[in-house]
């Protein structure tokens, strides 16, 4: 099999793991670099300490910091230009990115200067292997949180309409590895119009798929257990017994403390906390499957992510797949590309 390029792009890291069949995991070749969002708010921020106007071109992308530094490059009194496909980085409604201040351009205007948005920079990565005498794969898994196309309502009640409908349709942990992507998410799409033939995956999934390669979690696969990602901007946990998921539940992690993060696994875990709770504490939400009942108690909990310290001192096993905890998402990401290849 050739080698497979996973590209688990999160809010803080991208984290980057070339696969190769037959060769032991720990030694690929593995990268942790700043996130393209990061990438990209610091280019922004360096134009607006210039005073330049700025285009947005390329295609749609992770926010957070990127966006972050548009609106401050618009409070400065510095003008923005977009493509209509890197604007959606911004919001999914283009009205609200124009009363923001931003002017839908298909070039860029006289002046500005050219910021290329994408969630995988080909071309840095392409230079980075040719250095390291690396050839370019021809397989390639990437993750993105995507919180789906939802223009005029809540992006986290929508992201979560999603959730639900997995859960309920059965949860397969095989449904989650997508090489034909749902409409709905388009930061998925355009990582494939990037990367064409890409098998792409949410990253709370990568991340829970990535967990279950623990050698201790998996031994535990068919008693049951809840998976957590502790991420930067996300956190998210899963009840998974043999390959079906029961129940899933995200929160942002800045609004989590150790002890409501314990309060509400405990309770998650017995079917107890609501959906409403979390939405209202503004998390994304909470959903079990009605079957849950009676098939485990999911009482071990593994902890991964680059903030799983937030767990420390709750007891929980921190997973460590392959001895390598930040390409947990990458390890997800091969696991879901060999499944859809049966294997």
């Amino acid at each position: 099999m050739d080698p497979v390029l996973a590209i688990d792009v999160g809010g803080g890291t991208s984290d980057i793991l070339l696969w190769e069949d037959g060769k032991e995991v720990e030694s690929c070749a593995k990268m942790v670099l700043p996130s393209r969002t990061r990438v990209v708010a610091q280019e922004i921020r360096s134009l607006t300490s210039q005073g330049k106007d700025i285009f947005l071109g390329g295609r749609l992308m992770g926010g957070g910091p990127s966006s972050a530094a548009v609106r401050a490059h618009l409070a400065a009194g510095l003008r923005v230009f977009a493509t209509e496909p890197a604007a959606l980085t911004i919001h999914d409604n283009l009205s609200v990115v124009k009363e923001m201040g931003v002017e839908i351009a298909d070039s860029p205007p006289q002046g500005a200067t050219q910021v290329l948005l994408g969630d995988v920079d080909v071309d840095a990565l392409r230079g980075i292997f040719s250095r390291a005498g690396l050839a370019w794969p021809g397989s390639f898994a990437v993750a993105v949180q995507d919180h789906g196309y939802s223009p005029n309502g809540s992006n986290r009640l929508f992201r979560f309409n999603f959730w639900h409908g997995f859960v309920s349709r059965g949860g397969l942990l095989k449904e989650l590895a997508f090489l034909e992507p749902p409409p709905i998410f388009t930061r998925m799409l355009a990582v494939q119009h990037t990367l064409p033939g890409a098998l792409v995956m949410d990253t709370s999934s990568a991340a829970v798929l990535g967990a279950l390669q623990d050698t201790h979690a998996r031994g535990m696969l068919s008693r049951g257990l809840t998976v957590v990602n502790v991420g930067n901007f996300h956190t998210v946990a899963a009840l998974v017994k043999d390959e079906r998921v029961f129940g899933i539940y995200e929160h942002h992690t800045g609004l989590l403390s150790p002890e409501l993060l314990a309060d509400h696994l405990e309770r998650f875990r017995l079917g107890t906390l609501t959906n409403e709770e979390v939405f209202a504490a503004h998390g994304h939400g909470c959903t079990v499957h009605r079957d849950m009942t009676g098939v485990s108690d999911f009482g071990e909990v593994v902890v991964t992510g680059p903030r799983r310290r937030l767990a420390r001192g709750l007891g929980y096993h921190q997973a460590v797949p392959f001895g390598d905890v930040m390409l947990s998402g990458c390890f997800g990401l091969v696991a879901g590309f060999l499944m859809t290849r049966g294997e």
